[in-house]
């Protein structure tokens, strides 16, 4: 797990295909690696990935085919600039809100505007998400615990303040450029909840509806 307070800005350093897949090399600027270990967990853009060959400022890990099609990743490139969390520990502070690292779809900058000295962004997410977002909501883009200014349908607006901007690569984002998201992880519980019996056939849509809705007591009085 993570918080989404973003602890340094890395480098892509290398991709390597690998029987399919994809091995990632990443510089880690000024993240601390004294206490990681292989097999411990960093977020990379949002995306949990494990350690498995680590030097004084590199780390490598290697990336499923799932990942891949979930994600940005595929779409990095040598050089990039990479927001990196390593996995929270019981003492950590929760700066940001629960982060799982597992993405749940890839939105688009729509547009940057100024707003005095932060700059807001809307973002375009896809449409299947649009259900598990919420005005003043927590939402993770690239890896960063964000609050949800105000959304229409699967549009969504960011308000990032210059402290943000300065360290995470935020000031790198521009319209047309693809971002990892990962919704609030009780929003995606609750709706599986919500769903009871029902979930254990294949054959579920998995969405709420105003039907369920009304089942479980939530009718109009």
């Amino acid at each position: 797990m993570f918080t989404g307070i973003i602890e340094a800005v890395g480098q892509v350093r290398r991709m390597e295909p690998r029987g399919g897949d994809l091995r990632l090399t990443i510089a880690t600027g000024k993240l601390d690696l004294a206490d990681v270990k292989l097999g411990d967990s960093i977020a990379t853009n949002g995306v949990c990935l494990t350690v498995i060959a680590q030097g004084s400022d590199w780390y490598s890990a290697d990336v499923s085919l799932e990942t891949v099609a979930r994600s940005t990743l595929a779409h990095f490139t040598v050089g990039q600039r990479v927001n990196l969390e390593k996995a929270l520990l019981p003492t950590t502070r929760l700066g940001g809100h629960l982060v799982s690292g597992h993405v749940d779809g890839v939105g688009e900058i729509v547009s940057v505007t100024p707003s005095a000295r932060s700059i807001r962004y809307r973002v375009k997410a896809p449409d299947n998400l649009a259900k598990y977002m919420a005005e003043k909501g927590s939402i993770t883009t690239d890896g960063v615990s964000l609050t949800i200014n105000a959304i229409d349908g699967a549009v969504f607006d960011l308000n990032i303040v210059p402290h943000t901007v300065q360290e995470t690569n935020v000031g790198d984002w521009a319209p047309g450029v693809k971002l990892n998201l990962e919704v609030d992880v009780l929003a995606r519980y609750l709706e599986r909840l919500m769903m009871g019996d029902k979930a254990a056939h294949t054959s579920a849509s998995g969405g709420i509806t105003l039907a369920m809705l009304a089942e479980n007591g939530y009718g109009a009085h």
